[in-house]
């Protein structure tokens, strides 16, 4: 509403007695006009009965209010009234009331109207079928179903109370308020008229033009349209569902915020992104996620996570791209890897896994072994595959995977299933991967090859030797999720030597890293120490709005 206007419209019918508390008299109610007065004990005890005449209706007058029917009893002695007959009770030239009924006691300044009561302002008008008024308490409130519109909004209540000492409303029970930049509806609203703040109990909707917003505990700023959020607290906001413990929203800024046990969900990209911080800025089509942050898409019918410290979701939602930042980690039930940072174009289907930037100097100094501990790595199956920059292809549309590439200081490495202190090795330069069924099936490798490999007898098992071969490239076909057959292309150089003719500090090629120990098993293993360790902060600009969300909740009957 207007500043929600009805912060002023009930208060002036109490505030008009504010003068009377202050002096010792109760003052008694003027008869100011009658077409007939009648006492009759036997009928009407201790009544006068004051009737219409022809055009002089009944006027009654109390501390600023005037209060006309076509029929009232006044009984004196108790400074009360009964008036019935299109009753009109007006104070000042601002404020009207018309009701079938009304009863007014003089003595505790309470009054009663009932009948299609209709109370107007200038910029407002309440509805209801009967509304009670306490000015020495200064309350007023109805317990029958109330309408309230002004020149924006309507708000529809089944219960209705204002306190004037705290300048609060609550409004209870099918709480609807209608504005043409939104639609809001809660089991309760409490409305303070001097934060213009509105604070939400119990099941709360509320529906804008570009958001929709779900909670048990809110509060809300009616004007800004922007507010705080908690309890099952949802907001569909820019084709993804934002939940989390807490909430903040903006709509001028275009602008919302999760913390704790956050989820952000595009369910045009089958995604869903976790974490323990999130913001969410629609006018650049992005989404950051931080603590815990953890990806999750579906590929080839499975869970693809992936985890980094930082995530960055952009792009609008048919072309949406992730990037993640720092400590990348990433599990499927078939593969894992780890980086330093992280592309993924979900529209394209290409993830990026890439090292850490060095410096030149870096360049300059870094042995093979310095490389390859900084480079990303990735398992499939029973090998580790590295390189400067992995890049895993999937189909877009039935999101399976398709190429695995991997360019510059490409290493596999696979433990030799007998010997304990074995390595099976090939480097080279550049590597292309086909899928075949999600599992990688064929492996080429082109550039400066070097292979390192335990050959076995196939009727006995026994070794047979290492190969020890250099070659332009090579293709290796994958069986068992482990290396099998390799064929070696362009004049190989090379032989298969008895294991004691190789000392075991040659049996490693030059740059090797065993990174086993980083390897992550399951969606558990994506977290590390310091994850785990980080403490839930709640939205801190919010923090003493958290107080005011838990009331002692207050018996209105």
């Amino acid at each position: 509403m207007n500043r929600f206007g009805i912060a002023l419209f009930i208060g002036l019918i109490i505030s008009g007695h504010t003068q009377a508390q202050q002096t010792p008299e109760k003052r008694t109610v003027e008869i100011r006009q009658a077409g007939s007065a009648v006492r009759d004990e036997a009928k009407f005890p201790g009544a006068t009965l004051l009737t219409k005449k022809n055009n002089t209706r009944v006027v009654l007058f109390h501390q600023g209010a005037r209060i006309e029917s076509d029929r009232a009893f006044f009984y004196n002695a108790d400074n009360f009234f009964k008036a019935d007959g299109e009753v009109v009770f007006t104070q000042g030239d601002s404020l009207r009331m018309d009701c079938a009924y009304m009863e007014y006691n003089g003595q505790n300044q309470k009054a009663k109207a009932w009948g299609d009561v209709v109370l107007k302002r200038p910029d407002m008008t309440l509805r209801t079928d009967t509304l009670h008024m306490d000015r020495i308490a200064q309350e007023a409130y109805y317990n029958t179903p109330g309408r309230i519109e002004d020149q924006e909004s309507t708000l529809t209540s089944n219960r209705g109370r204002y306190f004037m000492e705290e300048k609060k409303y609550r409004f209870q029970s099918r709480v609807h308020i209608d504005n043409p930049e939104y639609i809001l509806d809660s089991d309760q609203l409490d409305y303070y008229t001097e934060r213009d703040l509105a604070y939400l109990y119990g099941k709360s909707h509320i529906v804008g033009d570009t958001y929709d917003i779900e909670c048990l505990r809110g509060f809300y700023d009616l004007n800004a349209q922007r507010g705080y959020f908690k309890r099952e607290a949802t907001i569909y906001y820019d084709g993804k569902i934002i939940q989390g413990d807490s909430l903040y929203f903006e709509d001028a800024r275009e602008y919302a915020a999760a913390t704790n046990n956050i989820s952000i969900t595009d369910p045009i990209n089958k995604s869903v992104i976790t974490g323990h911080y999130g913001e969410i800025f629609k006018a650049k089509d992005s989404a950051i996620i931080t603590r815990r942050a953890l990806a999750m898409n579906i590929v080839e019918q499975d869970s693809l996570f992936i985890h980094a410290d930082t995530l960055v979701a952009t792009g609008p939602e048919k072309d949406r791209r992730l990037t993640g930042f720092y400590g990348v980690r990433i599990y499927k039930s078939d593969m894992s890897g780890v980086s330093d940072s992280l592309y993924f174009n979900e529209n394209e289907g290409i993830i990026k896994l890439l090292k850490k930037p060095l410096s030149r100097r870096d360049q300059q100094v870094f042995t093979e072994i310095d490389f390859n501990r900084t480079n990303p790595v990735m398992w499939f199956g029973k090998s580790q595959m590295s390189g400067n920059e992995i890049q895993l292809f999937i189909e877009p549309q039935n999101r399976t995977l398709d190429t695995l590439k991997i360019l510059g200081r490409v290493f596999i490495i696979e433990k030799d299933s007998l010997d304990r202190g074995g390595y099976n090795q090939i480097k080279g330069g550049f590597l292309k991967g086909n899928f075949k069924n999600g599992a990688l099936e064929r492996i080429d490798i082109d550039k400066n090859t070097e292979v390192l490999y335990y050959m076995y007898a196939e009727d006995t098992g026994e070794l047979i030797g290492i190969d020890r071969t250099d070659c332009s490239s090579l293709n290796m076909w994958i069986e068992n999720n482990a290396i099998g057959s390799i064929q070696f292309n362009v004049q190989p150089s090379g032989n298969v030597f008895p294991e004691e003719d190789i000392e075991k500090n040659e049996r490693r090629l030059e740059g090797f890293i065993w990174k086993e120990d980083q390897r992550p098993k399951n969606k558990e293993d994506l977290f590390d120490a310091e994850d785990l360790k980080l403490p839930l902060v709640p939205i801190l600009p919010m923090e003493r709005i958290d107080e005011q969300l838990e009331p002692a909740e207050e018996n209105d009957q």
